[in-house]
């Protein structure tokens, strides 16, 4: 099954060269929502971008979407940190809400 936004390509974990094991549900990617909705695209990176370099970030632009964003960051364990240390963090006055991307499985017929 397709994942939203074409993310599926980065849903491939880096090989762990320290040692660590990450819980299965770290991914690259998370999932942004409470977001303002004038939020720009320089404030995302400016915030996020703090914590590794990020490959793509995906704005929502329609109604049902607006204030929501998918980041992908070139390594997990950026995407680990971000995870931890943005959860409820203030941004332009909303508390955003951060999560690991999951790849919704298909339900059995």
């Amino acid at each position: 099954s397709e994942l939203p936004l074409n993310l599926s390509s980065f849903m491939s974990v880096p090989h762990n060269t320290s040692g660590l094991r990450l819980p299965p549900e770290v991914t690259r990617i998370l999932y942004v929502r409470n977001l303002p909705f004038d939020v720009s695209a320089n404030a995302m990176y400016d915030t996020f971008g703090k914590y590794g370099a990020i490959r793509q970030i995906r704005m929502g632009t329609n109604a049902k979407t607006k204030g929501t964003a998918y980041v992908v960051y070139e390594d997990i364990y950026d995407a680990r940190n971000a995870h931890d240390g943005l959860s409820g963090y203030n941004l332009a006055g909303r508390y955003v809400v951060v999560t690991y991307f999951q790849q919704r499985t298909p339900l059995a017929a």
